[in-house]
């Protein structure tokens, strides 16, 4: 990297709010319960929210990394390691985590024996097992984190936390995740974005 991301504000601020937020979402899992803190939030806002949840959520779709590719190709090609990085990275430890660490964690409609309790969104297929931790969430976040490193721009700070936060409360909406899955997507995402930029910094040094 040509700057040292620690003298970066707009990338530190980034990585403080996904941490901090996924930390508390971690803490009230345990203090109020998992199953209890997820009925909590998983409330029933409306068909408008219906709808745009369910869009939303695919903007943590691992197809959104060709958009991202596409636009490390046209305006940060020397960064590209920093992206397969974060790619890999993220991949690896979601996927690890989902099938060694804790394989085949319950997701919500499993996990919750009074489904009547859950709301949920017709169309929406529900997913039952590999629940922890939120790909989808740590996607978000990794992009968000990668926006704030790359783009000096004061609007990517607020405009990014809150698509990255709304793709992790879609999955809590859609009664896909707990948010205990979404906190720890959130610190996947800081723990990836910080490992992808020690990968780019070896990068730029052997160059």
């Amino acid at each position: 990297m040509q700057q040292s991301p620690l003298s970066n504000k707009q990338f530190l601020t980034g990585i403080l709010l996904s941490s901090v937020t996924g930390l508390i979402l971690v803490t009230c899992s345990f203090l109020i319960g998992k199953n209890n803190f997820f009925l909590l939030l998983n409330n029933d806002l409306g068909k408008p929210a219906d709808i745009f949840f369910s869009f939303w959520t695919n903007m943590g779709d691992g197809i959104v990394w060709v958009v991202i590719a596409i636009f490390f190709y046209l305006y940060r090609k020397n960064k590209f390691p920093l992206l397969i990085a974060a790619i890999i990275i993220s991949t690896l430890i979601t996927q690890l985590t989902k099938n060694y660490a804790f394989p085949a964690e319950l997701r919500p409609t499993s996990a919750i024996t009074d489904i009547s309790q859950i709301h949920t969104v017709p169309g929406v297929e529900l997913l039952t097992a590999y629940s922890f931790p939120s790909g989808h969430t740590a996607t978000a976040f990794t992009i968000f984190l990668l926006g704030c490193l790359l783009i000096r721009k004061n609007w990517v700070i607020s405009v990014g936390f809150v698509y990255a936060l709304l793709v992790g409360y879609s999955r809590i909406y859609l009664a896909q995740h707990f948010p205990l899955d979404v906190g720890a997507g959130m610190l996947t995402g800081v723990i990836t974005i910080l490992l992808s930029v020690v990968i780019q910094e070896k990068w730029d040094l052997k160059r």
